[in-house]
């Protein structure tokens, strides 16, 4: 029986076009249109008619009689959006690199820096001309990074040292992880912070009342991430030898204790050393001058001010100390460990690639 209306092209499938098109199709990552436009053919290709692949798709009798035309002139590319018209290019490929070459090898004689307006008036192009190119670039000129690299003689060694520690622990040991946090302060804002609403962040007043500050000393066990901690009014070497007392207690006495401590003088005085020598179970690692980022305790000392102090009121020192023990409190009963990742491999490969970049910048 002969089929009505036009001859529709018909449609043969090679296995790597079909194989092609089912990936495309499930593909979870592959455009909404050119997935529907893959199981068009698909169907045709069955031999289904418009009419019926139309109706299994949700779409029109000519969308189907489109798409099968296009895959059966040009296969596979006939699938994908042709280049739509539009206005032609007014910024050419000189601009850009003249552009380029301003913001990063010149500045302005009245500036640090380029902003858009001043480079869009030196150049002649527009404002929004020069922001798409550097945003094409990831150019950002108004941004400014600070980095200090460790001048310690012994720096690889104390990498591999601390590393080795996080990512292969030694057995029937406790690795913590300890530090200071000095001087936090008790402070009272002089108005309570205004509420969140719609699309405004919460709002506080600038100015506040100082009642006094206290020092956090804190060991991360790597871990379980519990964490011991003692709060004191001064900071010295006394203070630390406590805090190590605290930590002999709470450490089983099966276990020998691994400390990663920075280069802080209270952390290196005679009557920490005569502690060390009647305590052989501990043994100290001391980070690279500079380089605080190696102690993972840092990481939660951030995790402290972001979530509990930087918004915290508190009249009193005494408050202060009790709000940080009820936070510490909460932590340790569900604590998460911080996760090392990086070896010491890879951090000295990617020091000594910011070195090279830093020292051929002319500076």
């Amino acid at each position: 029986m002969a089929t009505r209306g036009r001859p529709k092209a018909e449609l043969v499938l090679s296995g790597d076009e079909r194989e092609t098109l089912e990936r495309w199709a499930r593909r979870p990552t592959s455009a909404q249109a050119l997935a529907l436009r893959c199981r068009i053919v698909l169907a045709c290709a069955e031999g289904s008619t418009n009419q019926e692949v139309a109706a299994a798709q949700g779409v029109n009798q000519v969308t189907v009689g489109k798409w099968r035309a296009r895959f059966a002139a040009r296969r596979l590319d006939g699938l994908h959006d042709e280049p739509r018209p539009g206005a032609p290019r007014t910024i050419s490929d000189a601009d850009v690199e003249r552009v380029l070459a301003r913001t990063l090898e010149e500045a302005p004689r009245n500036a640090t820096h380029w902003s858009t307006r001043s480079l869009a008036a030196q150049t002649g192009m527009s404002q929004t001309a020069v922001s798409r190119i550097w945003r094409a670039f990831a150019l950002k000129p108004h941004q400014l990074e600070s980095f200090k690299l460790s001048s310690d003689p012994q720096f690889i060694e104390k990498v591999r040292d601390i590393v080795g520690l996080y990512l292969n622990p030694p057995e029937a040991a406790v690795v913590l992880c300890a530090c200071e946090k000095t001087q936090v302060q008790a402070l009272e804002r002089s108005a309570p912070i205004l509420p969140l609403p719609p699309t405004t962040p919460a709002r506080a007043t600038h100015d506040y009342r100082r009642y006094g500050t206290t020092n956090l000393y804190a060991a991360l066990d790597m871990a379980s991430g519990c964490v011991i901690s003692d709060l004191t009014e001064r900071h010295r070497a006394e203070e630390f030898r406590r805090f190590l007392n605290l930590i002999d207690k709470s450490v089983p006495a099966e276990l020998a204790v691994h400390v990663i401590v920075d280069n802080s003088s209270t952390h290196k005085t005679p009557a920490i050393h005569r502690w060390l020598l009647r305590h052989p179970r501990f043994s100290f690692h001391f980070t690279p001058t500079y380089s605080s980022w190696l102690n993972l305790v840092e990481r939660w000392f951030a995790e402290l001010t972001e979530r509990w102090l930087r918004r915290g009121s508190h009249r009193s020192t005494r408050e202060l100390v009790a709000s940080i023990r009820t936070w510490i409190t909460g932590w340790n009963e569900n604590p998460r460990p911080f996760v090392w990742h990086k070896t010491s491999d890879e951090i000295l490969h990617t020091l000594a690639s910011y070195c090279e970049r830093v020292s051929d910048s002319g500076h």
